[in-house]
């Protein structure tokens, strides 16, 4: 990669990083699927006047994407954080997408991999199973099982995203917005019936997390990661990302207290 996009991969890494807390901060007053569903409506307003039409075929991929790394990635993120107990281990757990998508790549696209590529999945799987040996962690065994499905959902998208073709960074955001958005509103309706009583009472600090989350995470975040995807090699730029949960970690610990 160039140097110029490597920095834009480490600007990933530090959004995504402090991503960590904007949510948790945000959900100690919205429930998931709200949480989601807000800042999924964030992210379709923001970008509304810059979406384009996917060109013919593109269709079925792009639905399926933005179902795995919208829908499901989110809801399934913001569900195992309100049941976790810290942010940091959610962080670390959460980057066995990495290895997933790297076999995934592998497996499915046939790109190839090296030694040095190997011996960091390797040794950043151990670093999981450390944190997964945390009594703390055991005691929500369902935030670790949300987790898992979260960074299989993920990596799954990541894969996939790389056969988008004709669809900009702005767009493919849009859209994913937009797909989501209907899925999830039934899902509220049923799990969190009280949604309306708690609209009324965010404070602008939970709305500024959730602004966080929608412009930062997903706008720029995942946008700058639509446009690497679509020039590297899904390897070449995934192993990167394992920064992340490290900035979470630092961060969780000096502002959150983990």
């Amino acid at each position: 990669m160039s140097l110029r996009h490597l920095v834009l991969v480490y600007i990933i890494c530090v959004v995504w990083g402090f991503n960590f807390i904007a949510v948790a901060t945000g959900l100690r007053e919205i429930p998931p699927f709200e949480f989601t569903i807000l800042r999924f409506a964030m992210v379709l307003l923001v970008l509304l006047p810059f979406i384009k039409k996917p060109p013919a075929g593109q269709w079925r991929r792009l639905t399926v994407v933005a179902l795995a790394n919208g829908t499901a990635h989110f809801t399934l993120l913001f569900w195992a954080m309100n049941r976790a107990s810290d942010v940091s281990s959610v962080a670390i757990l959460l980057q066995t997408y990495v290895p997933m998508t790297t076999l995934l790549a592998v497996i499915v696209l046939k790109e190839h991999i090296g030694w040095r590529t190997v011996s960091a999945i390797v040794l950043a799987l151990s670093g999981v199973l450390v944190v997964s040996l945390e009594p703390e962690v055991f005691a929500h065994l369902d935030a670790v099982f949300l987790c898992l499905i979260t960074a299989f959902t993920l990596a799954l998208g990541t894969m996939l995203m790389r056969g988008l073709k004709g669809i900009d960074a702005f767009s493919f955001q849009g859209w994913t917005a937009a797909i989501s958005i209907p899925v999830l509103l039934p899902l509220m309706l049923i799990f969190e019936p009280q949604w309306l009583g708690t609209l009324s009472t965010i404070s602008p600090l939970g709305w500024g997390a959730t602004a966080y989350s929608a412009i930062f995470a997903s706008i720029i975040g995942h946008g700058l990661l639509f446009f690497l995807v679509q020039r590297y090699a899904v390897t070449s730029v995934t192993p990167h990302l394992l920064l992340a949960p490290i900035l979470a970690v630092i961060f969780g610990v000096i502002i959150w207290g983990d």
